[in-house]
């Protein structure tokens, strides 16, 4: 099944017509009414058929001009589901490393080594302890401070209160912080976080990291962990996020999604947004 996300504005289904049409001229494109997003925007679907990686990005490429993004799904969510998601500029804006060290004044420095991690052209283990010693003596008020400022991303602030109406299990799994995860975890009423834990010591950070470093097989190994505690259906188990670290994760998914993900995810996934808020994957419920 095909999914197609439009603004609310706009007139898009005879772009989308158009573009189905070079693969099967014969296919119902339905609009879902069944389920709406706060954002507004739209959702139309279209039956499966045979439809190749290349295919669907060329179909992607096409309708983007329209700001029209597509996911190719097997069926819609029924039942109990779990929902996974990175933290870093996924539910949030910004990098949170990058922003603690601003603080430190080290941005420059750490930004470029988070830049190369992302791509997928460092190994995330080693960049991250190499990001961290910059943030020695940096003190730990700091993490709380920084919290205050993060900004969620556009539709998260509604899909995460829906999802709990739904009683759909969520998750973080961040190669970011236990500090801000466990605040976010509170404000936003997370079921399970996974995040890297900072050294400490007399109220300053030493720059090294304590336990094991949450990296894609990591990452990958939490979603496993959580489907089976849940007892959740593997086509039910939803992943999102943006970079390199996410890709075990989102292969393991029912549904794996890269939101607004940088271009060495793209090149190992099938699915992707990058225009809608996240809300619309709201649109992946039955009703």
């Amino acid at each position: 099944m095909l999914l197609f996300f439009t603004e609310p504005s706009a007139n898009a289904k005879e772009e989308i017509r158009r573009s189905l049409a070079r693969f099967d001229s014969d296919q119902r494109l339905l609009e879902n009414t069944k389920v709406s997003v706060p954002s507004g925007w739209k959702c139309f679907s279209s039956d499966s058929f045979a439809v190749s990686r290349e295919d669907l990005i060329g179909l992607r490429s096409e309708l983007s001009r329209f700001r029209i993004d597509v996911l190719l799904i097997k069926n819609r969510i029924v039942g109990e589901s779990l929902f996974c998601f990175d933290m870093d500029s996924t539910l949030i804006h910004e990098e949170v490393i990058d922003e603690l060290a601003r603080f430190a004044g080290v941005y420059e420095e750490v930004s470029s080594v988070t830049r190369e991690a992302m791509e997928g052209n460092l190994n995330f283990q080693d960049a991250l302890r190499k990001r961290c010693s910059y943030l020695k003596d940096l003190p730990v008020a700091a993490l709380a401070d920084l919290y205050s400022r993060l900004s969620l991303n556009e539709g998260v602030s509604d899909l995460l209160p829906r999802l709990r109406e739904k009683n759909v299990r969520t998750a973080v799994f961040s190669g970011g912080f236990q500090d801000i995860l466990e605040r976010f975890r509170t404000e936003h009423f997370i079921d399970e976080v996974r995040a890297n834990v900072l050294e400490r010591k007399d109220g300053k950070l030493t720059g090294g990291v304590s336990g094991r470093i949450v990296d894609k097989d990591v990452k990958r190994e939490s979603l496993i962990e959580l489907r089976e505690k849940f007892r959740i259906k593997k086509e039910n188990v939803i992943a999102v996020g943006d970079g390199a670290n996410d890709q075990l994760m989102l292969s393991e998914a029912g549904i794996g999604i890269g939101f607004h993900a940088k271009e060495g995810l793209k090149n190992t996934i099938v699915n992707w947004v990058d225009f809608a808020p996240m809300d619309v994957l709201l649109f992946l419920f039955e009703s």
